[in-house]
């Protein structure tokens, strides 16, 4: 079993290699639940600029049957903090990047990649400023069988090619989904 430690010690190329190896996700576990999100290849000095935790979510749709969710930013506490939603002016989390969850059979992926599951930012109604709209990111278990820990490749799509990014980011579940958000735009 690997685990969140062993991931965050790893190289990107053995990154690469637990994506690679491209363990299905029991889907149906992440039905309205959340994860903590850790960049774990970024240099320091973006996350500093940017984040090193995160969260993102998973929500089935009744109304579509779409296994969807978005990321919320963090107050940035480290990885053993609690784990607290920078909130607007509103008092609302901060949420940005909206996806769903989709099959990858028959989809084409850089290095020839082929899993079961990619998150597609380009369905989910993000708003044209949300650079995450191009994200087209394969997400697998890391430990066969198990929805608790999962790897996740920052790739971008753009027109019919692929910008493949030395980018992964672990989730690591915490537990139910505490809010549904609605997506910036309609999904189309």
């Amino acid at each position: 079993m690997i685990t969140r430690d062993d991931l965050l010690a790893m190289r990107n190329r053995d990154l690469a290699e637990v994506v690679r190896a491209a363990h299905p996700i029991p889907t149906g576990e992440l039905d309205d639940t959340q994860y903590l999100g850790v960049d774990i290849s970024l240099p320091g000095f973006v996350h500093k600029l940017l984040w090193t935790t995160f969260r993102k979510t998973f929500h089935r749709d009744p109304a579509t049957g779409v296994l969807r969710g978005w990321n919320v930013r963090l107050q940035q506490r480290g990885l053993t903090g609690p784990q607290e939603p920078m909130r607007g002016k509103d008092g609302e989390a901060l949420t940005f990047g909206h996806y769903h969850l989709l099959p990858a059979a028959g989809k084409r992926f850089p290095g020839g990649w082929t899993g079961a599951d990619y998150l597609d930012y380009g369905v989910a109604g993000n708003l044209p400023w949300d650079l995450g709209r191009l994200g087209y990111c394969p997400l697998v278990a890391v430990n066969p069988g198990s929805a608790e820990l999962l790897l996740g490749w920052e790739v971008f799509k753009v027109g019919g090619g692929f910008v493949p990014l030395p980018d992964y980011w672990l989730l690591e579940r915490e537990g139910p989904l505490t809010q549904v958000v609605t997506a910036p735009r309609a999904s189309r």
